[in-house]
């Protein structure tokens, strides 16, 4: 006959039974980590996609197309997540950009400058542009989208007064009647179209080391936590010791050079000033910046985000033009993948703060 101990039925039936709170808990980590890589894992997504409906999409080769098509976009997306750190919001660089791919043009073609001279005169100009900028926003408090809108429409008109309305190539007729005898310096040209080892683009490093050195200062510095600080509250920054004018001015005239750069990099892809260069590079770069708030979940600019954004939206491009997909649909395209990184961002999220 089989006993059974008295002691025996409490540890029995004494088994651990997972609690409500507990199975909460793992749904909420399972949530966060959906929110935090929803990005990537859509990224994902995409490319083994496209790849099953057109296996030409995973070639190294289209890979690297796409990622130089996007390295404008995401550096001038760099500039602007800058400037959304310390709460503001840079307008111009857009026409920043593009006024850099006439001034650029305009230093070679008409003034017969060589490569080592153009760059950084093209660079001090972005930079000069932020620094104005920068007066009209912190000294002047003039709002920040209407100072920069302002320049905006300043820099696309003055852009066009040196040659009369004209794109600038060789042989340009200037406004006085003599033409230009200048050429587009080889060596600047290899910015946008060399590609290292015949397989990287000179354009993708920047925009590497671009991403790299604005981590490092945003994420990894005190510069940085200070420029974050200004962005969530200015009078307490402030009243901790720093120079909010300052962080301002560094932050308005880091967006200024990098839209030169993008402008840089454009002139050396194309080899013309082209007045049309840079229409779509302002609503692109701040669409890659705001998708970034989705990266990680952070719902903050973040340049790593902002480079993520700018390759998901590029990736996504390539890929319906390689399934012919309408040229028209890419707009619409761009505005669904934001509306939907900003409910992800600010709906699904608002749940687990």
């Amino acid at each position: 006959m089989t006993t059974i101990d008295d002691d025996t039925l409490p540890q029995a039936s004494a088994r651990p039974k997972a609690s409500p709170q507990a199975d909460n808990g793992r749904l909420a980590a399972f949530g966060a980590f959906l929110r935090a890589g929803a990005v990537f894992i859509l990224l994902a997504l995409l490319v083994v996609g496209f790849t099953i409906a057109q296996p030409a999409f995973i070639n190294i080769a289209n890979l690297m197309s796409i990622l130089q098509a996007v390295s404008v976009v995401a550096i001038l997306g760099a500039g602007v997540t800058v400037t959304l750190a310390v709460g503001g919001f840079d307008l111009s660089i857009g026409a920043v950009a593009a006024s850099s791919v006439m001034a650029a043009s305009y230093a070679m073609i008409v003034w017969h400058l060589d490569a080592y001279a153009t760059v950084p005169l093209v660079l001090a100009f972005g930079a000069l542009i932020g620094l104005v900028n920068a007066f009209l926003i912190v000294r002047l408090k003039v709002p920040d989208l209407l100072a920069t809108l302002a320049m905006m429409f300043l820099l696309s008109g003055l852009q066009l007064i040196p040659t009369a309305g004209r794109s600038i190539s060789a042989g340009l007729t200037l406004p006085d009647g003599s033409k230009a005898t200048g050429a587009y310096d080889p060596a600047f040209l290899l910015i946008g179209r060399y590609s290292i080892l015949g397989t990287l683009p000179v354009s993708v490093v920047l925009m590497a080391v671009v991403a790299v050195v604005l981590f490092i200062l945003t994420e990894r510095t005190r510069i940085g936590r200070l420029l974050f600080a200004t962005g969530g509250n200015e009078v307490a920054t402030r009243l901790a010791g720093a120079s909010t004018v300052r962080l301002k001015t560094l932050a308005y005239v880091i967006s200024g050079t990098l839209a030169s750069l993008g402008g840089i990099v454009i002139a050396a892809r194309v080899g013309r000033g082209d007045i049309s260069s840079g229409g779509s590079l302002l609503m692109d770069s701040v669409a890659a910046a705001l998708i970034g708030f989705a990266v990680f979940n952070l719902r903050r600019p973040n340049v790593l985000g902002t480079i993520a954004g700018a390759v998901f939206v590029g990736v996504l491009l390539n890929g319906l033009t390689m399934l012919n997909a309408p040229y028209y649909t890419q707009d619409f395209v761009k505005g669904a993948v934001l509306v939907g990184a900003l409910a992800l961002t600010y709906g699904l999220g608002r749940s687990n703060p």
